[in-house]
């Protein structure tokens, strides 16, 4: 029990070293990927054609916690969606 304790502490520590110094580079990719998914979601009401529309429209409700926040990443002072109101 004990060496199997201390193996996953060993991994764990492990781990973290490797990924110190790409945190900022890992939580980039990650905001680019949220970024690129929130942006296909919406493509529909940006006048974009989406093939999966009729997929995402039940995942709305959860993007419009990050909608605020992602329009102002983009450099828009105001929401370009006349349907979602933030600001």
């Amino acid at each position: 029990m004990n060496e199997k304790f201390s193996f996953k502490k060993l991994i764990q520590l492990y781990e973290e070293i490797i990924s110190v110094n790409h945190r900022t580079e890992i939580a980039r990719e990650l905001r680019d990927e949220d970024d690129l998914f929130l942006f296909l979601c919406l493509s529909e009401t940006l006048g974009l054609p989406n093939p999966a529309y009729y997929y995402t429209l039940e995942l709305y409700p959860y993007m419009l916690e990050k909608f605020h926040e992602w329009h102002l990443r983009m450099g828009m002072d105001k929401s370009p969606l006349t349907g979602f109101r933030c600001c």
